[in-house]
């Protein structure tokens, strides 16, 4: 069992001068998960190496279990150090696909030409295929084979727009993850907010944040057993 794992490599928040990237909880959760159950975890990013880490999601009130076994766990730091470069890594190589959250993705993954590609091909070949929190911005661009939007008519999740609100960022954000779901085409569900909160339409796994991020690895994990 071959699962990758994509993570931002951009680090800006907007014009507002504070740092973003992904969110510790949501990469260390599913690593784990997918971990434990015997796969073998390739990480990648745009840029390879280091992916920005949000620093948001490494204050006290933010650790899990999860946030804490990796600070303890060097070998998981080194690899999440040497990411590979997106566009080396092919789709062919992998039985399924993650992609954790974090702000992040709204700048790089959104557009990324060899994300997109990826995700394609992934959804193409009927391969597991989750994202959780805002990483669900990675289908603002991606198309079915015919040419459609790729969540039109697919039941999915993601930040909500009120998450978005209550963290004081609506204004910075170059769009809202629910906004543009909705726009493609996608059947938007929710949980009240913060509440862990997972979809899965066909062979696509969405997650609606932070704590969803468990929930959503585990129901990709199940597509690949079954």
């Amino acid at each position: 069992m071959k699962i990758l794992m994509v993570l931002t490599s951009h680090e800006e928040l907007g014009e507002t001068g504070k740092k973003t990237g992904f969110w510790l909880e949501e990469f260390a959760a599913p690593y784990y998960i997918f971990k434990d159950a015997g796969a073998k975890i390739t990480l990648a990013s745009p840029e390879g190496g280091q992916p920005p880490l949000d620093p948001s999601s490494n204050t006290p009130d933010a650790q899990t279990s999860a946030t804490e076994r990796f600070q303890m766990d060097d070998a998981a730091q080194a690899h999440l150090a040497s990411t590979e470069k997106l566009s080396t890594v092919s789709a062919d190589s992998f039985d399924a696909v993650f992609y954790p959250g974090g702000h992040g993705p709204l700048w790089d993954l959104a557009g990324d030409k060899n994300s997109i590609a990826l995700i394609e091909t992934f959804y193409a070949k009927n391969k597991p295929l989750g994202a959780v929190c805002h990483a669900p911005a990675i289908f603002k661009s991606t198309k079915t084979p015919d040419g459609k939007p790729l969540v039109n008519g697919k039941t999915v999740t993601g930040f909500t727009n009120s998450e978005e609100k209550a963290v004081e960022l609506i204004d910075v954000v170059p769009f809202l993850v629910e906004d543009m779901l909705k726009e493609n085409g996608g059947n938007f569900e929710r949980a009240e907010d913060w509440a862990p909160f997972v979809v899965s339409d066909g062979n696509l796994i969405t997650g609606q944040n932070p704590a969803s991020s468990t929930a959503a690895a585990e129901k990709l994990l199940e597509q690949l057993r079954d």
